[in-house]
């Protein structure tokens, strides 16, 4: 029924200008519209419709998450743009936070300003 439609991703934000900020201009989405109901960015092809709520609970599990080609390029750009890559206790991450999963994908999480989890992957 969906499987041949187009996704559309949301995610939630307190402050709609920082979240502008980041989603733009640190992570390099266009952004395609905006309005009282949310910023809409073209992430490579997917809607991401990032809407702003009084209330918000982080989730403790990734929301959001890119393939990208190069992780190691990946996340050094991102630590050059002063996005911080998560360590968490008990994963054997590299100094740059990078996972190597069973699979052998490697995977690095960070944040954006309102403590959603984001992330990069290379398969």
């Amino acid at each position: 029924m969906l499987g041949s439609q187009k996704l559309v991703a949301f995610v939630a934000t307190r402050d709609r200008n920082r979240a502008k900020e980041f989603y733009r201009d640190t992570l390099g989405l266009p952004l395609v519209s905006e309005d009282n109901f949310a910023l809409v960015f073209d992430a490579a092809g997917t809607t991401l419709r990032v809407t702003p709520v009084q209330e918000l609970a982080a989730a403790e599990y990734t929301i959001l998450g890119w393939q990208v080609r190069d992780i190691v390029r990946t996340a050094t750009d991102l630590q050059k743009a002063h996005v911080a890559l998560e360590q968490y206790p008990g994963m054997q991450q590299d100094k740059l936070g990078i996972w190597s999963s069973p699979s052998g994908a490697k995977v690095a999480w960070f944040k954006d300003p309102d403590g959603n989890t984001l992330s990069i992957t290379q398969f």
